[in-house]
C-alpha cells in the first residue's frame, strides 16, 4: 500500500471485533516501533502488548471511569498496548534541559505512530488514548514506580463495516507555509 493511501485509512477506531490478533501481526507491529527514529538513538521506550484476556479488561478499566466514560469501548479491543517513556541517553538528557524540549515524548510519538500505521497496513485498527489511570495501569503492568507511561493504544479489527471517515483537518493554507510563519507569497500579495 502506498503511504498516501494508509495515512487517509488510519484513524481512530471504537468498536472491535471479537477476534484476537494473530501473533505475526503482534511481532510486525513490534518490529514497526523497534524501527522507530529518536532523539541520539536514544529509543526512550518499552512497547507492552497486553492480550491476556482478564489482564487486558483491568487495564482498559483503567482508561475510564464512572465520570469520565469515553474510553469505555477500550474493553472491546482484544489487545492494549501500553508505551512507556523510558531515560533517554545522557546526550539526549542534557540536550533537552539545554532546549527546553521533552525529546522523549517526542520520540514515543513517532513510535506510537509507526505502530498505528503498521497496523492499518495489516487490516488492524487502533485508537491512541491519553486518558487513562497511570497509577493502576502501572500496578497492574509491573511497571516501575519511577517509569511513566506515555500513550495506551487499543488495537484489533474494527467492527465489520465500520465506516471510513472522513478526515476534518485544517486547510493547507492555514496549517502550513514557505519561507516563515506567514506565506510571504500571500503577505506580499496582501501588501500590494
Amino acid at each position: 500500500m502506498k503511504f498516501s493511501e494508509l495515512i487517509k485509512i488510519r484513524q481512530s477506531v471504537r468498536k472491535y471485533q471479537d477476534k484476537p490478533v494473530e501473533k505475526e501481526k503482534l511481532q510486525k507491529l513490534i518490529e514497526s516501533v523497534r524501527l522507530a527514529p529518536s532523539a541520539s538513538n536514544s529509543q526512550p521506550w518499552k512497547l507492552i502488548l497486553v492480550d491476556e484476556p482478564e489482564l487486558k479488561d483491568k487495564v482498559a478499566r483503567a482508561t475510564f471511569s464512572k465520570a469520565v466514560f469515553f474510553n469505555k469501548f477500550a474493553l472491546e479491543a482484544p489487545v492494549i498496548a501500553v508505551l512507556t517513556i523510558e531515560n533517554p541517553k545522557l546526550i539526549t538528557q542534557i540536550g533537552g534541559r539545554i532546549k527546553n524540549r521533552e525529546f522523549p515524548l517526542i520520540d514515543i510519538g513517532i513510535a506510537a505512530e509507526n505502530f498505528c500505521l503498521q497496523a492499518a497496513e495489516l487490516g488492524l485498527g487502533t485508537c491512541m488514548l491519553g486518558w487513562f489511570n497511570e497509577k493502576q495501569i502501572k500496578k497492574l503492568l509491573d511497571i516501575p514506580r519511577k517509569t511513566r507511561i506515555g500513550l495506551v493504544i487499543t488495537l484489533g479489527y474494527a467492527e465489520e463495516g465500520y465506516p471510513l471517515r472522513k478526515k476534518n483537518r485544517k486547510d493547507t493554507e492555514v496549517m502550513s507555509s514557505f519561507n516563515g510563519y506567514y506565506n510571504r507569497d500571500t503577505k506580499d500579495r496582501a501588501n500590494e
